[in-house]
């Protein structure tokens, strides 16, 4: 014979979590959807368009004071370098943010048992 009095059984209320944590996730899934190949498209392009605006911007305005005001060195090499500096730096801390919020979203909406 078996002993069953050593083994523990599922209760309903083991039921009901499962139950309730599958439930989670699905509902969690559908508001988080999983990104597409679009998403990662448009995501390059974010990243680029913020490292591009900042350098091309740098390089206009190197180009209006070479011309305004010559010198011996050059504004648009300088103020081309300072934007994409600049710009490179603004696409890490977006990146950076995207990405905690992402690693949050999984921490904390996580439902599974």
């Amino acid at each position: 014979m078996i002993d069953r009095a050593n083994k523990p059984e599922k209760t309903s209320l083991d039921m009901a979590g499962q139950v309730g944590a599958k439930a989670a996730r699905k509902l969690q899934a559908q508001r988080n959807p999983t990104p597409g190949v679009w998403f990662g498209l448009g995501l390059m392009g974010v990243i680029g368009w913020s490292v591009v605006v900042p350098t091309l911007l740098g390089a206009a305005l190197g180009l209006w004071l070479d011309r305004h005001y010559p010198g011996g060195h050059s504004w648009t090499l300088a103020l081309m370098a300072a934007g994409l500096v600049l710009g490179c730096f603004n696409a890490w801390v977006w990146v950076t943010k995207e990405d905690a919020a992402m690693g949050y979203d999984r921490e904390n909406h996580d439902d599974r048992p």
